[in-house]
């Protein structure tokens, strides 16, 4: 049961924030120094920046708009998501260059850097995507901080994210979750903010699954930026056709447009280095939209349902599920292209064991997280609360005058 008297910001968030940020700085200034290599830099900021800016949108505008569906969580939704992407990307560039440090005695930052940390950011933002408004800014930060994993693929991103976020909503369940809280609606103007958020993240993709690949080998940053594409493309127009085929009134549903357009992107993300064809692309695209589509119409309720995760943003019909396709799809793809039986049963090996640790750590992570937070220290929000920036956010045109 969540406590009576909600959390005072100016004795807990403020003071967290100043504590970490004067930690970092602290960290930053001892053991972190700018790549003054000119020529790598040329290089790195010519190839990089454009990209980086891409990737800034996605993270920024991209999953800030998209959590500002609820109709009283417009402030909350971009504002925390900000904050927490601003702390959660120092706590990355420290996270990632750590085996820079034990070797070199120093984390060197370049552009490259700035980007993974984003990256690694979006893995953590994506898991706060299932409890957004159900917790306050504090536990927020606690979970960006404690998600944060340094980058290894893109698959770890997704499937983390997702899976981590699934068991932390399980944890942190509410009693009474079964019927909608009393705030947790949408209208006209938040659902096409998200629906914009949703554009963003459409458009930039591309520059997202891109952006790690090497260009050492002719055409490969190219083939992943059609691939992505491709996807893209094909998810869109498949997730209208099944939103409309599952609804009772054959209709469109924002919900499906906002969040299942995107499967195909989350899908060749996952398997873009064993798709080199076109039509490979899209066919996973394809088989994704329908895949969210349908879990986002039916799985969304049933987990809440059967195993009491209440999911606010569909983490597991937008990230996970597509993340397993495009695993999957991976290993059938690498499969066929190998030259001999001992090689693809190696590979076969191989990427399931990769998947089985990702799970096995996303899970862990999330119980662990989920537990520390659910204590009533951190005073989380009581239900007629939720959903609501009133708690948090200064509303002028609201205060009562004398």
């Amino acid at each position: 049961m969540a406590p009576r008297y909600a959390l005072s910001l100016r004795s807990s968030l403020a003071p967290l924030l100043l504590f970490l940020q004067i930690g970092f700085i602290i960290l930053f200034a001892f053991y972190t120094e700018i790549d003054q290599n000119i020529k790598t830099d040329r290089i790195t900021f010519i190839s990089f920046y454009s990209e980086f800016q891409d990737v800034n949108v996605m993270v920024i505008l991209g999953f800030g708009f998209m959590g500002i569906f609820l109709m009283r969580y417009g402030f909350s939704g971009s504002g925390f998501n900000l904050l927490v992407t601003a702390m959660a990307t120092q706590w990355a560039i420290l996270l990632n260059g750590f085996e820079s440090w034990y070797h070199r005695g120093k984390i060197w930052v370049d552009l490259r850097s700035v980007v993974v940390a984003e990256m690694c950011t979006a893995s953590a933002l994506i898991s706060m995507g299932s409890v957004l408004g159900k917790t306050n800014p504090v536990q927020l930060v606690i979970i960006a901080l404690l998600e944060v994993r340094p980058l290894n693929s893109i698959m770890l991103l997704h499937i983390f994210g997702a899976f981590s976020g699934l068991m932390l909503t399980w944890v942190m369940y509410r009693k009474g979750s079964e019927q909608q809280f009393e705030k947790e609606k949408s209208d006209r103007k938040t659902g096409l903010f998200s629906m914009l958020g949703s554009v963003f993240l459409w458009m930039f993709w591309p520059s997202f699954n891109s952006i790690l690949v090497d260009n050492h080998t002719p055409g490969r940053k190219l083939r992943v930026v059609c691939s992505t594409y491709l996807a893209l493309a094909v998810s869109a127009v498949t997730a209208a056709a099944v939103s409309v085929l599952s609804s009772p009134k054959g209709k469109l549903s924002l919900g499906h447009m906002q969040t299942c357009i995107l499967a195909g992107g989350v899908a060749i993300g996952v398997s873009m280095s064993a798709v080199h064809q076109p039509w490979e692309a899209m066919t996973i695209g394809f088989t994704a939209a329908i895949i969210s589509t349908i879990g986002f119409h039916y799985l969304k309720l049933h987990m809440l349902l059967v195993f009491q995760c209440h999911d606010t943003c569909a983490v597991l019909c937008t990230h996970g599920l597509p993340g397993l396709l495009g695993w999957l799809a991976h290993l059938l793809l690498q499969i066929r292209d190998s030259d001999d039986y001992t090689t693809a049963i190696r590979f076969a090996v191989f990427h399931i064991c990769i998947l089985l640790i990702t799970l096995s750590l996303s899970l862990c992570t999330g119980i662990i997280t989920g537990l520390l937070l659910k204590w009533n220290f951190w005073r989380p929000p009581q239900d007629k609360k939720c959903f609501d920036d009133q708690a948090f956010w200064e509303f002028p045109h609201l205060a009562v005058r004398k």
